[in-house]
């Protein structure tokens, strides 16, 4: 439901809901591009099957191999101009629930390890783990940083992307 899951997408609201889970979006472009590609999986093992077959420079199953190959084609192109029209020009990130999300990961004590050890940003991570707090007050609370080094160290933005 709309609550549920890691909520960092909105998919657009292309028809009415589930008729069990009223407010539910269901994610039906998603769904057809995925049965797309099962159809395009299907028609590749139609074409290795027909290319096995083939003996010497005449092979008879060039009209399954190039009917299949064809339909592939056109599904492929159908289906993600659909998929782009119906759901990618329509997909909202929330921002503040990825970033909530990004600010709780316990990986972010990755960052500390130059400045306290491996084994001290390992304890504020189990710390934080078990309690079910913050990397920053486990790591107050085991007096290992202070707030202002935690807001130094541990900066979320610099640890993605390639280095200067």
């Amino acid at each position: 439901g709309p609550r549920c899951g890691l909520g960092e997408l909105s998919l657009p609201e292309n028809e009415p809901g589930s008729s069990i889970m009223p407010g539910k979006v269901n994610p039906t472009q998603c769904e057809a591009l995925t049965m797309v590609c099962a159809q395009v999986m299907g028609n590749h093992m139609a074409v290795t099957i027909a290319g096995s077959n083939g003996h010497f420079e005449l092979n008879v199953f060039k009209p399954v191999m190039i009917y299949n190959l064809l339909q592939s084609i056109r599904l492929l192109a159908d289906g993600m101009n659909s998929f782009r029209e119906n759901c990618l020009d329509g997909i909202v990130a929330n921002v503040e629930r990825i970033e909530k999300l990004r600010d709780e990961s316990l990986m972010l004590v990755t960052a500390l390890n130059p400045h306290i050890g491996y084994d001290n940003a390992a304890k504020i991570a189990k710390k934080a783990h078990k309690e079910g707090s913050s990397l920053k007050e486990a790591g107050i609370a085991l007096g290992l940083l202070t707030e202002e080094q935690f807001a130094e160290w541990v900066r979320p933005e610099k640890m993605i992307g390639p280095r200067d």
